[in-house]
């Protein structure tokens, strides 16, 4: 049985939830503000901001690009599986 699109939005936005708070927690211990963080990884500071909130978009989960979450873990000098929590959803389609 397929699994329905609100479950697997709801798993998605927990997940932007706790990539937030792993976010904010890496920014912290670095010392940097949202400003700093956004300007080396080539963001506004706008788009870093949301990031922190879970959100890409007002109302939308957060979902950045690859370069952009690799560009966030050098920035922070931590490495990818420190940044992403690893309660990752199964957002395959069943």
């Amino acid at each position: 049985m397929p699994r329905r699109n609100e479950e697997i939005e709801a798993e998605w936005r927990a997940y932007s939830q706790r990539f937030a708070t792993s976010l904010r927690s890496a920014r912290d211990r670095a010392g940097l503000s949202q400003e700093d963080v956004a300007y080396r990884a080539g963001l506004t500071r706008y788009t870093y901001q949301k990031y922190e909130k879970g959100e890409s978009r007002p109302g939308h989960p957060a979902n950045p690009t690859l370069r952009t979450v690799l560009a966030l873990a050098q920035v922070l000098e931590t490495s990818l599986v420190d940044l992403i929590p690893k309660d990752f959803p199964d957002l395959r389609s069943r």
